[in-house]
């Protein structure tokens, strides 16, 4: 097991990646390419600037060189849930993933409602020099679900996005003055799907599986009709709004009807629902608890598919590392979530393997398409842009195992999971924050 590499402070170090399958798809680059990076940016493709002075030359031949990936959804459990992990050791395996933005759901404790929390996590995250990490701001104050937040505020401190994370609100009442207050600041609003009354304490799929096993289920409709009383809302408004973690087929081509109305939502899944589902539960493990819940082998599929069709933008971590003992209970009382950095990119890449998308458009749903959504300038190449990079063997194979877990979190239903495809370099503004072992 590794530890982040040391950069050089500034990144102003001139690095050459070379040899390697550069993939840039927010440019349409595919194919055969050196990089170049100076001063943290990105300074030229195939040919080095003048007067350029490689003080570190990466040889990528038989890799893959893109941009770092964005993930929309992780929590670092700092502040407030530190026996679970901090932001040090969050972000420390973010970037061996890969990872170098994140973006934290303001479900801390405290809750990100002011701007002094929003500048202790901008403050703490820059003190571990790993992975750069975002706040996502309360929609309402304390996620109360009834006074709405200072938005202006939080947007000033940094805050990308504002989001109620998935604590309810009171009514749809206040979801609309939400949309229109955060339309005024032109803030994006992240929407988790959830009717509370018809998720009424469940903690799997509403179907055969939940009833075999004597479980309290979640119906679809639970998400399709959140869904759908959202969409009203956010056409009345003109709100931009993004959906969080879809987790049923329906509700994917709600969203597609939605967009060719001209509707301007964005959506994204995560990771583990394009391979789990209800039957999976069967064992009453609790690793298996996820919220929203896995659905079926239909569901599955449909979110495969509106992932290649481009309904789905982005493919996220939904990272929530628990200590052991909050998965040791029975079932319905374990706590919901998935340590999932380490297995953001080996899992989409297994969708490449499968036939669901090409390489390109997995790595899209991963870098230019999470930084689209969050109207940030990173997830590209392009000439001037901050040289977060991620180069990985497409080819290598390895086994996630407990023991070299990075996070602190070893909450994952992915242990002994055979991958395809091993980080080897990850530099966020040019400075190498991780590199594999010889």
């Amino acid at each position: 097991m590794s530890a982040p590499a040391a950069g050089n402070a500034g990144g102003a170090v001139g690095v050459a990646i070379t040899g390697g399958r550069v993939i840039d798809p927010a440019n349409g680059i595919d194919g055969p390419h050196d990089l170049f990076l100076h001063a943290g940016r990105v300074a030229a493709l195939d040919r080095p600037p003048p007067g350029f002075r490689a003080e570190r030359e990466i040889d990528a031949r038989g890799k893959v060189v893109c941009p770092g990936i964005v993930d929309l959804c992780a929590r670092m459990r700092e502040p407030g849930h530190e026996h679970k992990a901090t932001i040090a050791s969050e972000t420390a395996a973010a970037v061996r993933a890969g990872i170098t933005t994140l973006c934290c759901p303001p479900d801390t404790d405290p809750v990100i409602d002011t701007p002094a929390v929003v500048e202790l996590i901008r403050r703490r995250s820059g003190q571990c020099g790993a992975a750069r990490v975002f706040a996502v701001g309360a929609l309402t104050q304390g996620l109360g679900g009834s006074q709405l937040s200072e938005m202006a505020a939080l947007k000033s401190a940094g805050c990308v996005a504002v989001s109620n994370a998935l604590a309810p609100l009171s009514g749809m009442l206040i979801l609309r003055r939400a949309l229109e207050y955060a339309a005024t600041f032109d803030l994006t609003v992240f929407l988790h799907p959830e009717d509370p009354a018809l998720q009424d304490g469940g903690c799997v799929h509403e179907g055969v599986v939940a009833t075999r096993l004597g479980l309290p289920g979640i119906p679809e409709a639970a998400e399709t009709a959140a869904v759908a009383a959202s969409l009203a809302l956010i056409e009345q408004t003109g709100a931009r709004a993004h959906f969080c973690r879809l987790s049923t087929a329906r509700a994917v081509r709600m969203v597609a009807r939605a967009r060719h109305d001209g509707i301007p939502v964005t959506a994204d899944v995560c990771a583990h629902q394009l391979f789990l589902t209800e039957t999976d539960v069967g064992g009453f493990d609790g690793l298996y608890h996820v919220r929203p819940p896995l659905r079926t082998t239909g569901d599955r599929d449909g979110l495969r598919a509106g992932l290649a069709k481009g309904t789905l933008d982005a493919v996220c971590s939904d990272h929530q590392p628990h200590e052991a003992d909050a998965k040791l209970a029975p079932f319905p009382a374990t706590a919901p979530g998935i340590s999932a950095l380490e297995t953001l990119l080996p899992l989409t890449l297994r969708l490449v393997g499968e036939g669901v998308l090409d390489l390109p458009a997995a790595l899209a749903r991963l870098t230019c398409g999470p930084a689209r959504i969050l109207g940030l300038p990173f997830g590209t190449l392009s000439l001037g842009a901050s040289a977060d990079v991620c180069v990985f063997d497409p080819e290598r194979h390895w086994r996630l195992e407990e023991g070299e877990m990075l996070s602190r979190g070893h909450n994952t239903p992915f242990l002994g999971w055979e991958f395809t495809g091993r980080v080897s370099h990850t530099l966020v503004g040019g400075r190498l924050v991780y590199e594999a072992p010889a």
